[in-house]
């Protein structure tokens, strides 16, 4: 993901792990969050449910690569704003990524 959002202008941080990203949500205060639902660990439903406790309202987007994963219902009542599948080409995230700032700022305003 960073390797193709930094060349369309986006400042990207990265975490290694849903504890580093719950922490760097706190600290750099994101305009959006991709996760990873299966991660070592801490996975992207704990890692969610994490952030949404001090952040409810920062956009997040899912990456998954299975469309019938059973932890989908976990992260969808965590709140999220949509999900990109691996195995989908980048301009469908590109446009989930736009859709989704766009309706975070219009809530913000």
């Amino acid at each position: 993901m960073k390797m193709w959002l930094e060349p369309k202008g986006y400042f990207v941080v990265t975490a290694p792990d849903g504890e580093a990203g719950i922490n760097m949500v706190k600290t750099e205060k994101p305009d959006i969050v991709f996760v990873d639902l299966r991660m070592p660990g801490m996975d992207g439903s704990e890692t969610i449910k994490g952030i949404r406790e001090f952040e409810k309202k920062t956009p997040t987007i899912i990456i998954n690569s299975y469309v019938s994963d059973l932890k989908m219902q976990e992260v969808i009542s965590a709140g999220i704003s949509g999900v990109f599948y691996k195995d989908q080409d980048f301009e469908k995230g590109a446009a989930l990524l736009d859709t989704a700032l766009r309706t975070h700022k219009r809530l913000k305003e």
